[in-house]
């Protein structure tokens, strides 16, 4: 198998640099503002020289790095670069498979046929995401999944690099700390370092050991540790998602539950966007709360059809009743059970509407009323709820108004 990994150099970061070139050059920090709650979405490489990295808390970030950069990220505009890559990656794969915006496993396997031209399909990736999006990428050329990503973090930013066979990939991480093995993270570095094992190379001699405190995670630890990885590259399919969800923090903790139910009208609604644009609905409704201690519960009912906005937001009023009233820190609505299929609308089993109202007319009351209550005016907006940004900006609002 030939497996081309593409990575995207600081993909949130460099997208907003092409767009302002005043930012080049410069620490840039996309995620939450140093006065918000949040972490670290990405960041520059200039920013990471100073110990900045992806998921860390905003305000550590903002003591390792206080002259940078910081800003939202605008997702919408991500996605679409990210599509017009695809484009890009899919003229090279027989089978895409994309695990984030910024990244993706190709296999051309039949398209490239030999290694040669397989090298060619990599620097080509990389010469026309450079000449048509005007963005780097790191790619790495490998004979399985996990070798290429491997491969492709060995040379960033803008790299290339090669493993075309397992010995080559043993004697790269030999000395390396088991955290470069793909599933391993801190927590089971740490079960394994109880075990004594701290580089990769000391997996070998204590792999019953391995498989017996870590199970089938084990297992295919210690096979990568002998660089062995049958995966297949798997093409994504909105299908074969679990779940579509949408949460957001506040920033103060929130105790008014009244409030909590319009942010979940607005939640609602981004869910069924999304969902409605890829084509899928559910059969159950999921909601998430973490309060102001960082406990978080989850509470779901599975539904006849999880599809209008209406549906989903009245199901999770529903599930909130049944919580504990305590102040709240993020708060979750999402849809699971998926299946594909025509839109219909259905109303649920309990869903109490007047029989003259469909379910659009009851989202238009329930909106109005929020336009009242907030002075909002959502008129030719409402198709840009389902936008990260817009979203968060506007349930801010609301509940800075509500106080």
């Amino acid at each position: 198998m030939l497996v081309i990994h593409v990575d995207m150099d600081a993909f949130y970061a460099s997208v907003e640099v092409r767009d302002n070139p005043e930012l080049k050059g410069k620490p840039l920090i996309i995620g939450a503002l140093p006065t918000e709650r949040g972490v670290v979405a990405t960041c520059s490489y200039e920013a990471r020289k100073y110990g900045v990295h992806s998921a860390m808390n905003i305000k550590e970030a903002y003591r390792l790095c206080p002259h940078g950069i910081y800003m939202h990220g605008n997702f919408e505009r991500y996605r679409a670069v990210s599509a017009e890559l695809h484009k890009i990656w899919n003229d090279y794969a027989s089978a895409s498979e994309y695990v984030a915006l910024d990244e993706a496993y190709l296999d051309v396997t039949e398209t490239a046929g030999t290694v040669e031209r397989a090298r060619e399909f990599a620097q080509e990736i990389k010469r026309r995401v450079l000449e048509e999006q005007k963005l780097t990428c790191s790619v790495g050329l490998a004979y399985s999944k996990t070798a290429a990503k491997t491969a492709s973090e060995e040379k960033k930013p803008n790299g290339y690099f090669e493993i075309l066979t397992p010995d080559e990939f043993t004697n790269l991480l030999s000395e390396r700390d088991v955290r470069a093995l793909y599933t391993v993270g801190a927590k089971t570095a740490e079960r394994l370092n109880q075990l004594g094992i701290f580089n990769v190379k000391d997996i070998k001699g204590k792999s019953e050991d391995v498989i017996r405190i870590l199970g089938k995670q084990g297992r295919l630890i210690v096979e990568l540790a002998s660089g062995i990885d049958d995966r297949k590259v798997i093409p994504y399919r909105p299908e074969d998602a679990k779940s579509i969800s949408r949460e957001l923090t506040f920033q103060e903790d929130v105790s008014d539950y009244e409030f909590l139910k319009h942010a979940l009208l607005l939640l609602a609604i981004s869910v069924e966007r999304r969902a409605r644009r890829v084509g899928l609905r559910g059969k159950g409704v999921v909601l998430k709360l973490t309060y102001a201690n960082m406990k978080s519960i989850t509470r779901s009912k599975i539904v006849l059809e999880a599809v209008h906005s209406i549906t989903i937001y009245r199901e999770a009023v529903k599930l909130l009743s049944q919580v504990q009233h305590e102040p709240v820190r993020l708060v979750g609505v999402g849809i699971y059970n998926l299946t594909d299929g025509e839109y219909e609308q259905l109303v649920l089993e309990g869903f109490e509407l007047e029989q003259s109202q469909s379910p659009e007319e009851e989202l238009e009351r329930e909106l109005q009323r929020l336009q009242t209550v907030y002075n909002l005016d959502f008129a030719g907006h409402l198709d840009q709820i389902y936008c990260g940004e817009t979203l968060y900006k506007t349930i801010e609002y609301m509940r800075k108004k509500r106080h």
